[in-house]
């Protein structure tokens, strides 16, 4: 009997103490803000830094992973994780959820479009610098298409101006207006 009282005893204190609230909800972990990282990972995570602490937990969260498989990179990969984030830290708050919703929608494609895409990065990846560039200031003068509205708007008819009849005169139709 006290070996059953015990075992429910210790499993509602594992319950509480689980990041479940009472009502089964799971509580948002909160990640360190940028004062409370370690040296090592302010300098691996600097390109955010002006950022950090108005990013969500699991953004936090996600760049924290990164940081710690840091060290684990080649150096040619470290440098390139730091020009990524350097580039990432520039985009505008737009710029970054497009980013994110074409990754998503590229993830959701079949494996030959995905295999399509790779070879143009590729393709794009070997050419000439003077090449990049033209093609980067050729696109930065297109529009950005605009989403399309997601209600059609209803412009109502408005009655037609009032027009007076042929045979009247020139002050009869200065009234009519």
């Amino acid at each position: 009997m006290a070996r059953a009282r015990f075992g429910l005893i210790l499993a509602v204190a594992l319950w509480l103490a689980t990041p479940l609230g009472h009502a089964g909800i799971a509580l948002p972990l909160s990640q360190p803000s940028w004062s409370e990282l370690s040296p090592a990972q302010k300098r691996i995570l600097a390109p955010l830094s002006g950022d950090w602490d108005k990013m969500e937990g699991f953004r936090r969260k996600k760049w924290l992973g990164i940081a710690q498989r840091y060290p684990s990179l080649t150096p040619d990969e470290q440098a390139r994780m730091q020009r990524r984030m350097t580039d990432w830290a520039k985009l505008t708050p737009d710029e970054r959820k497009r980013a994110r919703d074409k990754y998503k929608a590229l993830q959701k494609d079949p494996p030959e479009k995905k295999e399509a895409v790779k070879a143009k990065w590729q393709e794009y990846k070997d050419l000439p610098e003077n090449e990049k560039a033209r093609l980067n200031a050729e696109a930065a003068r297109k529009p950005t298409p605009r989403p399309a509205p997601s209600k059609t708007v209803v412009v109502p008819k408005t009655a037609p101006a009032p027009v007076a009849p042929p045979s009247a005169t020139p002050a009869d139709q200065a009234t009519v207006r």
